[in-house]
């Protein structure tokens, strides 16, 4: 029953990150598996005009929901540059995300300043990989 949870990160033009985390270790049948995932794009993709609208409304870098699809609620933290951590989840408790893109922020802001990394450019770390899911296993399991 319950989704996988979906995290992107967006910059300017393109998506900077993504992660299909798996919370629960439940495998579907491989065709409805595909679906949701195309399905689950398009309901981020959909989402970015709202949250380039939510943005100019309030000051606060964590925009809470900013839509919701059926059973499913997009959530979105706004860093100080402009781009966007956007996560697609069933419903999670409003704090648990918060503290999630906390700690995702954090080692967004440690990628960045690293000298090796250009700004705006797709992450393609390992370990910044590694993190997120475990910090999304740790916080949205």
């Amino acid at each position: 029953m319950s989704a996988p949870v979906l995290f992107v990160i967006v910059g300017k033009n393109e998506p900077l990150f993504e992660a299909e985390i798996d919370t629960h270790s439940s495998v579907g049948a491989p065709g409805q598996n595909d679906l949701s995932t195309r399905q689950n794009y398009f309901v981020l993709h959909s989402a970015l005009d709202l949250v380039e609208k939510s943005a100019w409304t309030t000051n606060s870098m964590y925009l809470r929901v900013v839509d919701k699809v059926n059973h499913q609620q997009v959530s979105t933290f706004l860093t100080a540059a402009n781009v966007k951590f956007m996560l697609l989840h069933g419903g999670k408790g409003e704090e648990v995300v918060k503290n999630f893109f906390n700690e995702v922020y954090g080692y967004y802001v440690k990628l960045s300043m690293n000298p090796f990394y250009k700004y705006d450019t797709p992450i393609t770390s390992k370990a910044f990989e590694a993190r997120v899911r475990a910090a999304a296993r740790a916080y949205l399991s």
